[in-house]
Order: C-alpha cells, then structure tokens, then sequence
C-alpha cells in the first residue's frame, strides 16, 4: 500500500483540467486525496490556447507555497508540460488520460495519429468575441454524443450531466505549436484509460512511452478521473511518495 507523506512535508497535488471539461471533473480524486490528508488544489485552466493557458498556469503554480506535483487531464497535460519549464517548485509531473507533446508539435496532428479518437467527428464549432468586431472559434462535444465519446463508462445520466456542462475550448488550442516540454527534466507518471476515444489510447500510450512515464493502464475512457477515481488517485499517490522521498533513499 502507497504510504502518504505528512501534511507538513507533502508537495500540493496541483489537478488541471482539459478540454470540455472544468475543476469539478477532478472532485472524486480530490474527495480521496483529503482524506488521505494530501493538500491538493484544482485550478481552472482557461481553455483559450497553449501559450496563454500555460502562462496563466505557471504563474499561478508559482503562487503555490513549497513543492508542487502537477497532474493534468486530456488537454491539461498540454499546459502543465509548456506551465511546468517557466516555474522552480514542480517536482513531478503525472498525465491522466492526457497529451504529453514534444516541442513543436501540434495537438490537431496528434490526434490525427490516433486510432482510437474520434473528437475531430464529434466535435460542434461556435463563436466568440476576441475583441471589437472580431471573433475565433471554439469547440465543444456534440452533447448527443459525449457519452459514447468522453465518458462511455459512466451511467448516461451522469454522463449527460457532464454533456451539458462543457466548457468550450478555443479551435486554435489545436493548431499552436507546443513549446519546451516539461517532461525531459522531471519524473514522470501516465494513466492510461484504454478506451479513451478522445486524444486516443493509443498516442496517450505512445507520448507516456516517450516521456520516459511510469505507466499504468486503466480500464476506462477519457473521463477516469471521474469513472475510475480509485484507480487515478492510487497513481497519484505512488507519484506523491516517490517526489516526496528524500534524494538517495531507496523505495
């Protein structure tokens, strides 16, 4: 059984939510950290696109006393691997069921890769306003199917709870070039859910695989922060003791 550090000692787990998704998708794996006596925080990812959510990002990871132990969902390990390279207190970094891009890359193209997703079917455009007479597109799930797509293993009902809920992400999220990845410098934990149909579980597998990730395959879809808590909280726990332990001693 994964040991917990004390509340004293213990980094703060930091939760960042993706895509269609906000803060509250990370209540079932925050119910089980407080109980476990883990100072967790969620914080709101703004959605508007790689460069500007990852500064948002980083400084306020930066305003987070003591050490820090990132974990992001889907899109939010996108922003915590551009976030992580701009602060000094991120010991580790966890990805659930999340992108984890090179320099360079381009999520649309990742996705593109996958066999297994199929968000760019599944997805409606709107617009918003970005300044005077000026608009830009955002994305969310058809809500008719975001169940079979984002959370097939959840009851519908409470999957279509989820479907109207979403929180659009800007379409230009998915064409910006992704900057230093974060990912080369710190250790490294993946949950993996093997019917993730939204970045895909197959190019999750292959980025956790190159990011030189401690993997753990669950069975779920994209949503199993929320379908699968107990399984996502056991890996962030394991990351929690391994950043926690002092340097030199042995697990």
């Amino acid at each position: 059984m994964t040991s917990v550090p004390s509340a004293s000692t213990s980094p703060t787990v930091v939760l960042v939510h993706g895509a269609f998704t906000d803060t509250g998708s990370w209540a079932p794996v925050i119910r089980r950290l407080v109980a476990a006596g883990v100072p967790v925080r969620a914080l709101a990812d703004p959605l508007r696109g790689i460069a500007a959510d990852a500064a948002y990002l980083a400084g306020a990871l930066g305003q987070i006393p003591g050490p820090v132990l990132a974990v992001g969902h889907g899109y939010g390990g996108a922003i915590i691997t551009n976030a992580v390279p701009r602060t000094t207190n991120v010991l580790g970094l966890v990805y659930v069921a999340a992108f984890a891009p090179d320099e360079g890359e381009v999520l649309a193209e990742i996705v593109a890769k996958s066999r297994d997703s199929v968000l760019t079917t599944a997805v409606q455009p709107s617009r918003y306003p970005v300044g005077r007479d000026a608009t830009a597109t955002e994305l969310i799930i058809d809500p008719a199917r975001f169940g079979a797509v984002f959370a097939a293993d959840l009851p519908p009902e409470e999957a279509g709870v989820y479907a109207l809920s979403q929180r659009p992400i800007a379409a230009a999220a998915f064409e910006e070039n992704n900057g230093p990845a974060a990912w080369k410098r710190l250790p490294v934990w993946a949950a993996v859910g093997t019917a993730d149909h939204v970045v895909g579980g197959d190019v999750v597998r292959q980025m956790a695989q190159r990011a030189g990730a401690a993997i753990t395959e669950i069975d779920g879809s994209h949503a199993i922060m929320i379908s699968q808590p107990d399984a996502v909280t056991a890996v962030v726990l394991g990351a929690l003791e391994s950043v926690s332990r002092p340097r030199g001693a042995q697990p």
